[in-house]
């Protein structure tokens, strides 16, 4: 493996370059091997969750990666996460339906009790429980979460939960669900930010309390749901560290979650690149190998050469997180690179292969569906554009 270094405040970081982490990539692609085509197109076609990959994932050890050791979990850095995820979306499999247990733990894991910890770190390690929901997004808020209207009011045995969530991922499939609430309205604190506050909520102990899920159905098999509360009674131990602290629990974990998935659209890039390239060299059109042809290679051409630069940027930004160094703008440049050379990928591919590509049976309709979520969410492209606008450039704030 090579190294490389990135500057930072006059200090170096180490930045791996090359094909880092080969043990784990090799793990990886074993379990994907056992997952192809066949199987995700079954899955999407019934709008089925893939089950049985993420118990193969989590029998790994894959989706423990970054629970460290004393729980359970194999203690690895945000970097070796990057390349599981990566390398899952490169053999053509779906990540979503588990990448985000990688970072919702993050929230227990830094501000979680020890009793928190004890008690779910070890179960979700050895996936025993799943937690892979995390419900902020709301109807009226959007991206804005310091408007949400979620409530917690406090009660005698713990608090009182009422309010609706959209856009909840995964949350008929997981255990445990991270859920934000305002514990003060927004009238009554001096910072917008204050007054949220974070629970882990148990999904098998209220549904049908107070609790209830309904999937959304949507272009994608993403497995995702609106929930609603009403009245839901939750216990006082289910709140994570501090009373109206939330948000900003929320906002430490979203640097980590930038870099992974910024790491799963590359693998997709890569995905598209491969396929668009190993179909342009076999399929003959006029006489001659279509990948003959300026207009078939200058597009995956220019997907290869946009996913080597996000790449970098996934690079430089793990190892700034992982030197405990600020990494904002360069997580949320890695997001947008990625993001960006993942959609030009796919539609390269899908220009390359033509109308078969609309056929389900080459796989690239499914994976072109999946691909342009990945300028939407977790993230918008436009909402990194206006943080590197105001907090990189200097330029006044947008929104």
């Amino acid at each position: 493996m090579n190294m490389a270094f990135t500057a930072t405040d006059a200090h170096l970081v180490e930045m791996p370059v090359g094909e880092d982490y080969p043990e784990i990539r090799d793990g990886v692609r074993k379990v994907c091997a056992n997952f192809p085509g066949a199987y995700w197109r079954a899955k999407d076609k019934a709008e089925e969750y893939p089950t049985e990959f993420i118990d193969a994932l989590t029998a790994a050890g894959f989706l423990a990666a970054l629970i460290p050791e004393e729980y359970g979990g194999t203690g690895l850095p945000l970097r070796a996460a990057a390349v599981i995820l990566e390398e899952v979306c490169t053999a053509g499999c779906h990540a979503a339906a588990g990448h985000a247990q990688m970072y919702i733990m993050g929230t227990i894991l830094r501000h979680g009790s020890p009793a928190q910890k004890q008690k779910y770190l070890p179960d979700i390690a050895a996936g025993k429980l799943r937690l892979q929901a995390f419900g902020v997004t709301e109807p009226t808020s959007g991206s804005d979460t310091t408007q949400i209207k979620t409530r917690a009011e406090r009660t005698e045995s713990g608090y009182r939960l009422n309010g609706q969530k959209v856009w909840t991922s995964r949350a008929e499939h997981s255990d445990l669900m991270l859920v934000l609430a305002r514990t003060t309205p927004a009238s009554e604190v001096k910072k917008k930010v204050d007054g949220i506050s974070t629970f882990l909520v148990d999904i098998r102990e209220c549904l049908g309390r107070g609790m209830t899920i309904r999937p959304i159905d949507t272009m994608i098999n993403h497995h995702t749901t609106e929930v609603f509360f009403e009245d839901l009674d939750i216990p006082a131990d289910a709140l994570v560290g501090e009373e109206g602290q939330g948000f900003r629990y929320i906002l430490d974990g979203m640097n980590a979650e930038r870099v992974l998935t910024a790491a799963e659209a590359l693998g997709a890039a890569r995905w598209f690149i491969r396929t668009a390239t190993g179909y342009a060299n076999e399929r003959r059109v006029f006489g001659r190998l279509i990948g003959q042809n300026q207009a078939i290679q200058f597009p995956i051409a220019q997907a290869h050469i946009q996913s080597e630069a996000a790449d970098m940027m996934i690079r430089r930004a793990a190892a700034l997180f992982e030197a405990g160094r600020p990494c904002g703008a360069e997580a949320n440049m890695a997001r947008f690179l990625a993001a960006e050379c993942s959609w030009n990928a796919a539609e390269a591919c899908m220009q390359t292969f033509g109308g078969f590509g609309f056929a389900r049976e080459y796989d690239v309709e499914r994976k072109w569906r999946e691909a342009r979520l990945s300028r939407v969410a977790p993230v918008s492209s436009n909402l990194i554009l206006a943080h590197v606008a105001q907090h990189v450039l200097g330029l006044p704030r947008s929104y």
